[in-house]
């Protein structure tokens, strides 16, 4: 396991048929080290704390795995890393493998899984249209937010450190992301 990219965004202001979006989900790769702190990475805002960022969303972590799926439901479309809006790229450590309250040591920083990422409009909005929620809820591929235990400093090509929570029994993220479906998809 290891991280494949860090990935950072301002808020800015997105005109998209002929609405204003504020968001931060346009994310980028960074290249050397980043500062984590107990809200964020370096360089990295939300436009909406309502339902991102705060202590126990922020950090939003992504499987990189997920992109090739992503590519063939959208014929074939390239996605680089942060096209999710997530912070994290991570190889080899899914939805499926973690529950709240495991820990990931990365660097120099540790974090607590805390809940999975439900699918935004600005989501949508970036992928094109409300299928692409739909398709989130009915796949899983939702990602997983973090807390910061230990704020230190990360880079891309870390390993990951997976330690599981006190309770290695609890529901996956993909389980409780699964459980928190829209009643049209069950």
């Amino acid at each position: 396991m290891r991280l494949r990219s860090v990935n950072v965004s301002p808020v800015r202001e997105i005109e998209k048929d002929g609405k204003v979006w504020r968001t931060a989900i346009y994310k980028e790769p960074v290249e050397g080290r980043r500062h984590v702190g107990r809200l964020s990475v370096d360089g990295d805002e939300q436009a909406n704390l309502q339902v991102h960022g705060g202590p126990e969303k922020a950090v939003y972590a992504y499987p990189f795995e997920h992109y090739a799926d992503w590519s063939r439901d959208y014929d074939g479309q390239s996605f680089a890393p942060g096209h999710f809006g997530e912070n994290l790229t991570l190889e080899g450590l899914s939805e499926h493998e973690v529950r709240a309250g495991d820990r990931l040591r990365i660097g120099t920083a540790e974090f607590v899984v805390t809940t999975p990422r439900q699918p935004c409009a600005k989501f949508a909005m970036k992928m094109g249209g409300p299928e692409a929620v739909r398709r989130m809820w009915e796949t899983g591929r939702c990602g997983f937010y973090l807390s910061v235990a230990r704020e230190g400093e990360i880079g891309a090509g870390d390993p990951v450190e997976h330690r599981p929570g006190a309770d290695p029994q609890a529901a996956t993220i993909a389980a409780v992301f699964a459980a928190k479906a829209p009643k049209t998809l069950k």
